[in-house]
């Protein structure tokens, strides 16, 4: 089957629609919470877990949310915010300011896994900057203090204290799939308040980091970073939100030397990544927000002048992000519900708006029992393109910079996408000069602009106009290339046929649930 409905264009419609799904988040079988575990198969349902539905989800949510509502302006139901914010305070009402989760629905929060400081931290952070939340402030620098006085870079958590004095049940999570994750939302709570211990602390995980894990040699290695990939990911990530702030050359450095050698051992030309990395994972697989943090990371790049890194973002967005989106919820079938359970309540169109765990074509990956859409990853996925929309069109002291070829408009810029119009257009309304960057797959010989003299001058992959007029649209005219790819993957090589960077065919195998037409 392939899908009625694909998106591989609107980023502003994918968030909304990202966002309409994290409203509908919520159990009112246990007061609101939201759900964490999805299945969308013949029995769809949504449930609770006793690791991450008030440790792990709200975070998730509340970051991508709030960022949404900056960085499109979209209006979000507040009462929806309301719920997110009582289960992350219900997280943290235990007797440390840890992220903790119930064992149960209606028990105390208990559980304690590093794993889940990073989306602690993100629901603080949102709270504070976007809601300026006093409350959200406290926790998390009572949290940061409760890090430093439990946690060393040389011995690691002291979780026989956390059990002894808070009667906690620690689940010991290593480095990088545990308290590492949070530098990302440290690098964001010290931006939006200037809290210095909670860039202290980044800078110390930073350092055990690069260290141990994040070496010259850019090398990947899944017993050595643990096997769950999203944890590798969001690390890296991370680490370049962490250089950017602090204008860190030599960790930015390290970080690109990554993403060039160890992140290709688990992506793919898309930004695909194997869900886990271990010898007997499903090889299909993948987990959307990992390719959210490796978009999140290029975007971070590009902008520090590897223009090549823009390239790859587009691609990634429009080649699996965007196309991944559930949008076509037919497939799923109400299940029997004679007790009214709210998890089993309206499944396929609380669903409609997820992102989940798909192949590189489509949301069944071969051999797969079940199709899941865990409610963390909506968070994760919709968060990383609030970011694409963010530096797809930006303006600073050296002009107007086109990044990214999507629809656009604003006060200062307007941009036309080729992939939506006949040609690229772009009008200048604020004077300044204009930079658009020209993908690798463009002929230059055959690219001309219309409504201005160009010269052909071109600063680091971007046509540059000194002088664009302005309210005028300029026109820039190239083929549309058709190219073809090969994935190379675990267990089989995947063909794929684009135009330009967005995916027209791709094999699927006989596989069901399919985004793109098959390759032939």
């Amino acid at each position: 089957m392939r899908l009625r409905e694909v998106n591989s264009t609107d980023i502003p419609g994918a968030i909304r629609l990202g966002c309409r799904t994290m409203e509908n988040a919520f159990d009112a079988d246990d007061n609101d919470v939201p759900f964490f575990d999805v299945v969308a198969c013949s029995e769809a349902s949504m449930a609770f877990s006793p690791q991450y539905s008030e440790a792990h989800v709200p975070g998730r949510h509340l970051n991508a949310m709030l960022n949404a509502e900056e960085a499109s302006a979209i209006d979000l139901d507040e009462e929806a915010i309301e719920k997110h914010t009582r289960a992350a305070f219900l997280s943290y009402s235990g007797p440390v300011a840890l992220p903790l989760n119930r064992a149960a629905q209606g028990g105390e929060p208990v559980n304690f896994a590093p794993h889940n400081l990073r989306e602690g931290f993100h629901a603080l952070y949102a709270l504070a900057k976007y809601r300026d939340s006093a409350q959200a402030r406290s926790i998390a620098e009572a949290s940061i203090a409760a890090i430093f006085e439990y946690w060393t870079p040389e011995d690691g958590w002291n979780f026989d204290r956390l059990e002894d004095e808070f009667d906690l049940k620690c689940r010991r999570d290593d480095f990088i799939r545990g308290i590492a994750r949070a530098i990302g939302p440290l690098v964001k709570y010290y931006r939006a308040t200037g809290h210095g211990p909670a860039l202290e602390l980044a800078t110390v995980l930073k350092d055990c980091a690069i260290e141990e894990f994040f070496g010259q040699d850019g090398r990947y290695d899944g017993e050595r970073f643990g096997h769950h990939t999203h944890s590798t990911t969001c690390v890296m990530s991370s680490l370049a939100q962490l250089a950017d702030l602090t204008s860190d050359s030599a960790l930015m450095d390290r970080v690109k030397t990554f993403y060039d050698n160890g992140l290709w051992d688990i992506r793919d030309a898309f930004g695909w990544v194997i869900e886990s990395s271990r010898g007997n994972a499903d090889p299909d697989r993948g987990e959307v927000n990992n390719s959210g943090d490796i978009l999140e990371t290029a975007l971070i790049l590009g902008r520090w002048g590897h223009t090549e890194c823009f390239d790859d973002a587009e691609r990634i967005l429009r080649g699996h992000i965007l196309p991944s989106q559930l949008r076509d919820v037919s497939f799923i079938r109400q299940p029997p519900n004679p007790e009214n359970v709210d998890g089993r309540r309206d499944v396929a169109d609380r669903l409609r708006g997820a992102f989940g765990f798909p192949a590189p074509y489509g949301h069944e990956p071969l051999g797969a029992a079940r199709i899941k859409f865990n409610m963390d990853i909506v968070g994760g996925a919709v968060g990383s393109l609030c970011e694409a929309l963010r530096e797809a069109v930006t303006l600073d002291d050296t002009g107007h910079r086109v990044n990214l070829l999507f629809d656009h408009g604003g006060p200062e810029i307007s941009v036309q996408s080729p992939y939506a119009h006949p040609a690229l257009r772009v009008m200048v309304k604020e004077p300044a000069p204009l930079y658009v960057r020209i993908p690798r797959w463009v002929d230059r010989d055959a690219l001309t602009i219309d409504g201005v003299h160009w010269e052909g001058r071109y600063s680091n992959g971007y046509a540059f106009i000194a002088e664009p007029p302005v309210s005028r649209w300029l026109s820039f005219s190239f083929p549309m290339a058709e190219s073809e790819v090969v994935l190379g993957h675990r267990t089989r090589e995947i063909r794929a046929r684009l135009r330009g960077d967005e995916v027209i065919a791709m094999d699927s195998f006989g596989s069901d649930l399919t985004f793109f037409d098959p390759f032939e």
